[in-house]
Formats: structure tokens, sequence, C-alpha cells
């Protein structure tokens, strides 16, 4: 699977982790790539951690398992660095992405020792300003395209309006919305005051 992303969500039930990973999945697919997206289940509620996965690849997908050694790890509440080993497995040659206020700096010391680049991004700022609430998986979803480089920017923004025109079709500011949340993350990934590095 030399050809396959590898990619674990960290949140808590209501942040909208499990659909940003099915959503990434969704639009993978529809750009002819070959897709899994899914969450580990277990005493699901309400703010408690949850974890789900996305593998994406050019070729047939043969494993069906959890995801153990990520590429890329996206952290959507940035509190479960205190609780969960988040950088478990994670490959040193990936990045780990996390939704905070802080820099990359700051967060460095919560990682249990990653050696790997570390991208913080304020996604509750971008949501509740494009939003009026902090729904934080849309601009973690761009910054982790962003990031991975899993698929072309047009191409997921195109379908990612697909998919919010179906969904919101009664909504369209709450389309507006979204979309401003996907392009505001994006420039914050290409903007070093709005998103940070550190390898």
């Amino acid at each position: 699977m030399d050809n396959t992303l590898e990619i674990r969500w960290h949140g808590r039930g209501g942040q909208g982790a499990k659909t940003a990973a099915l959503l990434l999945a969704d639009a993978a697919f529809k750009t002819g790539q070959n897709v899994q997206g899914f969450p580990e289940y277990g005493p699901e509620r309400m703010g408690a951690p949850i974890t789900a996965f996305n593998r994406i690849s050019r070729e047939r997908i043969r494993v069906h398992s959890n995801i153990y050694h990520p590429d890329f790890v996206v952290v959507v509440d940035e509190m479960l660095l205190h609780s969960v080993h988040v950088t478990e497995g994670l490959k040193r040659d990936g990045a780990i992405i996390v939704n905070t206020s802080r820099t990359a700096e700051e967060i460095r010391p919560l990682l249990r020792g990653y050696k790997g680049a570390v991208y913080t991004v304020d996604a509750r700022a971008i949501s509740e300003e494009t939003l009026g609430k902090n729904f934080p998986n849309t601009p973690m979803l761009a910054a982790a395209v962003a990031v991975t480089g899993v698929m072309d920017k047009k191409d997921f923004t195109e379908q990612m309006r697909a998919s919010f025109a179906h969904k919101f079709a009664r909504k369209p500011e709450v389309i507006d919305g979204n979309m401003r949340a996907l392009r505001m993350a994006f420039r914050a990934v290409e903007s070093a005051a709005g998103m940070t590095k550190i390898a």
C-alpha cells in the first residue's frame, strides 16, 4: 500500500470529525480515487473522544482495519492532547494538524516527543466568523486537504460546494458560510500569520 494515504482524526462527539472523514472520502471518490472513511465505534456520546479514519489511494484498497500508523493526524479538539496519545504510530515524515489558536511551537511539548511536522490552525475562530458557531470540522477538513495534498484544491472545493448545496438546499447562507470557512482555512495554510508549521 505504498500509494495509499492514511489519515486519523481525533475529536469529540458532536464536533464533526466523523463527518469530516466521510466528506473527505466522498470528495476523493468523486475525483476517481479509491477511498475508505469510517469511525471507530465505542460508547458514543456528545463530548466523548472519538476517532475516525481515511484511506485514499489510486489503487484498490485491500485493507479493512483501523489505521495504526497514519501518515497524517488531524486533531479537532486541542484538549485531547492532554488525554489522548494522538501521535501514537504517526509517521515522522507525515504531519499533525491541530485546531488551536496557539502556535506549533507552543503545541509541540504536548505531543509526547513527536519529531515530525506540526501545523496549527484556528478552526474555531474561522467557523465562528463564517458560520456564527463553533463548527470546526469544515475548516479542519480544508486544512487536512491543504497539508496532505490528497487532492487538487479546485477539485475539492467544487465537490464540497456540490455536497453543501445538496445538504443545505434550503439554507443558502449555510452553503456560503461553509465555502467561506474552506477558503479561509486554505488561506491560513498559505499564510505564516494564520497557520504555522515547524519540522
